[in-house]
């Protein structure tokens, strides 16, 4: 008779390890299911899943700001707050974009450290326009000619491309395009098509590459 309790008390004691066992095993998948970053709300992908985005081709037409207006939209950022008037692109929130200026990007094509400076309000009328993505990757924002959108949009490219990127609608580039910063390729800074206009539009000669040559910093998540 005495040997009865123990015998139900072992049976407690084996289903209660045998569900903390199954609740641990379960912990792992729901911690990594789960958002990563207050700012973000959405599930952070881990920088080695992470692949450079196809390029935006926005056909349409309209003025520069409704353009900017349309592909901000298709790209899904708003303007950085108000309390980052400058910031460095690797603690920017993602989901927004800023300014580079000219110089800046320069550097950071040709040095291939993307890391540059952003501006809320850009500082000069030919700064470049940078998106960074929700997964934490760089969009650079320009204009080029209607010729080009065959060899921009396609999401696996058989080869590079070379392309002049203004910084400013111009008569020659009137299409607003995003590359991603992280197949760009520069030898060379950009140059202003009037050097004696300080707001003259900027170029840029670069190649577009087929597949990612750097990595983007992803902080700010």
């Amino acid at each position: 008779m005495s040997s009865r309790p123990t015998l139900r008390t072992d049976r407690r004691f084996l289903t209660h390890a045998l569900l903390s066992l199954l609740l641990v095993s379960l912990l792992p998948a729901s911690l990594h299911a789960a958002p990563r970053g207050a700012n973000s709300g959405k599930m952070e992908v881990l920088p080695s899943q992470k692949a450079a985005p196809a390029a935006v081709f926005l056909d349409a037409q309209g003025t520069e700001a409704d353009l900017r207006r349309q592909l901000r939209l298709k790209t899904g950022v708003v303007e950085l707050g108000a309390d980052l008037q400058q910031t460095r692109f690797s603690v920017a929130p993602v989901g927004t974009f800023g300014f580079a200026p000219q110089q800046g990007l320069g550097l950071a094509l040709v040095s291939q450290s993307p890391d540059m400076l952003l501006e809320r309000t850009p500082s000069a009328a030919n700064a470049y326009e940078i998106h960074k993505l929700a997964d934490g990757s760089a969009l650079v924002v320009g204009f080029v000619s209607a010729d080009l959108k065959p060899q921009l949009t396609p999401q696996l490219r058989p080869k590079n491309v070379r392309l002049a990127l203004y910084s400013n609608p111009t008569e020659k580039a009137p299409h607003i395009v995003a590359v991603p910063l992280s197949k760009l390729a520069v030898d060379q800074m950009p140059h202003r098509l009037d050097p004696k206009n300080p707001n003259s539009p900027v170029v840029l000669e670069m190649d577009l590459q087929s597949s990612s040559n750097r990595q983007s910093p992803h902080g700010g998540q």
